[in-house]
């Protein structure tokens, strides 16, 4: 998007799905991309699915920057906003991507499992906001966009933390945008539905049939779909558009 051109660019959680989508959909000539990604479980494997998140961005014009970094740790993240601000100077556009799920009934969701999502999925959130909106409110600029839910919003049976966590996302990013709208600054969510990536495929069938017969166009959503969304909010065509939640749902919520 030729207004997003020299600009910098921070996506959690780049590594495939939404996140990679997004990092392709803003690559732009003259736009650098930093990116995070992690695994607990197989870190090789998503080091791979973050070069080729980089070989995208390349193709398709623009420069992305994939680094290893638990959003989790307070020093990781520290760490990895001090080395964009070395490398670039700035940051501009901050998209709040990374999250997970551990699903269970409520009375028998584990506290850890609560614990872990709401550190990935809201805390990771409040910390790297908090990071960029100083660099943003020295710059009087900045666009912050999180993901959010449908399910933040709606809902969803056997998953108590996740919907917790979305919910809390909303509710931060109407806090920031009124905190953060004197400097220039708009934050904004995407609240997307059942959009079809790595995370929904491990779903049961009867998961996903359940939830695509709550979607009124009958069909999944694309991460693309969602980084179309993301592209818009942070342009300057969206210049007037804060503290609001933006679906991505087919409907889902009407």
């Amino acid at each position: 998007m030729a207004d997003l051109a020299k600009q910098i660019v921070v996506v959690t959680g780049a590594s495939r799905g939404i996140g990679r989508s997004i990092c392709v959909e803003l690559a732009d000539a003259n736009t650098q991309i930093y990116f995070n990604y992690f695994s607990p479980v197989d870190l090789d494997a998503e080091k791979a699915a973050a070069d080729e998140t980089e070989r995208l961005v390349s193709e398709a014009g623009g420069k992305a920057f994939g680094y290893s970094v638990n959003v989790a740790s307070e020093e990781e993240l520290a760490q990895f906003f001090d080395t964009v601000m070395g490398a670039a100077g700035r940051i501009d556009v901050l998209i709040n991507n990374a999250g997970i799920t551990k699903d269970g009934l409520l009375v028998r969701m584990k506290a850890a499992d609560w614990d872990t999502v709401m550190d990935i999925n809201l805390k990771a959130v409040f910390r790297c906001t908090q990071i960029v909106a100083k660099i943003m409110m020295k710059q009087r600029y900045g666009r912050i966009i999180n993901m959010a839910s449908v399910v933040g919003v709606i809902g969803n049976a056997g998953q108590a933390n996740y919907v917790a966590s979305k919910a809390g996302v909303i509710g931060l990013t109407k806090t920031a945008a009124k905190e953060l709208a004197a400097r220039n600054i708009t934050v904004n969510a995407i609240a997307p539905g059942y959009i079809e990536t790595d995370m929904t495929a491990v779903l049961p069938e009867k998961a996903k049939e359940a939830m695509l017969s709550q979607v009124p166009l009958g069909r999944g959503g694309k991460p693309e779909d969602v980084a179309a969304a993301v592209a818009f909010l942070a342009s300057d065509k969206a210049a007037y558009i804060t503290g609001q939640v933006i679906h991505v749902s087919g409907g889902m919520y009407i």
